[in-house]
């Protein structure tokens, strides 16, 4: 059987509040497994958008292990953590989070920037990502000029460059319309059909149907891990 790309061996986080220790996660346990494709469900303070910080090497657990492409990282130093993330996870936020200032081109190319190619490396392989999503006349264009969902695509374009095994997406139509929303979520289907592995939060049960399967959290404890009930194929407009 395949090695799991992701695995939580009770996997906790706590934090210190006035009220004292708060416990967010509470000894979680999950594999993931390269090409599925996850949608991470759960109401607001359910801990689901801390184990995804924990995924994403963005915060360090209390407690427990937690394996990312075979390595134990639950206790790595800082370090260590950042080049493990830059070079197997692929981050894609709500926010787009791309700098106005540089161009679609450019913001593609920070993560080459942080793995240290040089820019006759970088640019070519920032355009490549670009035409992968659709947006290779823009390349030289600012966020700006461009529209919310076209502003998504430039940042799974991003998440895409290093050719990471994962990549983890984080409410990533939560600032768009239903029609761009669904524009989005066809092209991480896309993806997942390439074979990347894909883990993404979200409140919208339309959205989390494209999943395969589907993990809820409640209370900083997994309740139901499922697979997503098959729908029927809907024809592109």
């Amino acid at each position: 059987m395949t090695e799991p790309v992701i695995r939580v061996v009770d996997l906790g986080k706590s934090y210190e509040t006035a009220a004292g220790l708060f416990p967010a996660l509470k000894g979680v346990n999950l594999e993931i497994r390269p090409g599925e494709f996850i949608a991470i469900m759960g109401p607001s303070g359910s801990g689901k958008s801390t184990f995804m910080n924990l995924l994403g090497c963005l915060d360090t657990p209390s407690m427990g292990d937690y394996f990312l492409a075979g390595e134990n990282v639950a206790h790595m130093d800082k370090d260590a953590l950042a080049i493990l993330r830059n070079r197997t996870l692929g981050f894609v936020f709500q926010g787009f989070n791309l700098l106005p200032r540089m161009t679609l081109q450019d913001n593609v190319a920070l993560p080459l920037v942080y793995a240290g190619l040089d820019k006759k490396e970088r640019r070519p392989k920032a355009r490549e990502m670009l035409a992968k999503v659709g947006l290779g006349q823009y390349a030289e264009s600012l966020p700006s000029r461009i529209s919310g969902g076209q502003q998504q695509r430039v940042a799974i374009a991003r998440a895409l460059v290093n050719e990471p095994r994962l990549i983890l997406a984080d409410e990533p139509t939560g600032n768009l319309d239903s029609h761009t929303s669904e524009e989005i979520m066809r092209l991480f289907d896309e993806l997942n059909g390439e074979g990347i592995t894909i883990v993404l939060v979200t409140h919208e049960p339309d959205i989390a149907a494209h999943a395969g399967r589907q993990v809820k959290f409640l209370d900083g404890q997994i309740v139901s891990d499922q697979a997503t009930p098959t729908r029927e194929a809907v024809p592109a407009c």
